[in-house]
């Protein structure tokens, strides 16, 4: 519960260096087919790289401030598919930080169900000014993420 005495969406958990964020599979989710709508993996990789930003204290919300001028952006995304998701499977989408360069951050994740991968993808995330050009990740989060990139 946060301080107003509300439940607070889960942001998952840090193990090891990456990140775990814990998902249900909802009708919403699916096809005509009671699979999972191949686009949904993306966004449940979406989640999970917000969340885990979360978990070092970064809002997005912040980001689009006047007062910090930039905004992540992804800038390549490769992805494969193993295996379907069904209605009402628990899921679990897991980041691993890769690497750290000046404007970018590369994360690789999983959705897996158990231990059964369905889907795997690497991402590249470009940090970007007011003006949508690429820019030096920020000095206090390069800090912050600098120990899961060694």
């Amino acid at each position: 519960m946060n301080k107003a005495g509300q439940d607070v969406p889960t942001s998952g958990y840090m193990k090891d260096g990456d990140h775990y964020l814990p998902l249900r599979v909802y009708y919403e989710d699916t096809d005509a087919g009671g699979f999972v709508y191949h686009a949904n993996f993306l966004k449940y990789m979406e989640r999970g790289r917000t969340e885990f930003l979360r978990c070092y204290g970064v809002e997005h919300s912040d980001l689009f401030s006047l007062e910090r001028g930039f905004k992540f952006a992804v800038a390549t995304f490769t992805l494969k598919y193993y295996s379907p998701g069904f209605l009402d499977d628990a899921l679990m989408v897991v980041s691993k930080p890769i690497a750290m360069k000046g404007a970018t951050f590369h994360i690789d994740q999983q959705v897996l169900r158990g231990d059964e991968v369905l889907a795997s993808a690497s991402v590249r995330v470009a940090c970007l000014d007011d003006n949508n050009r690429p820019r030096r990740i920020p000095e206090d989060l390069r800090e912050k993420f600098l120990p899961l990139y060694q």
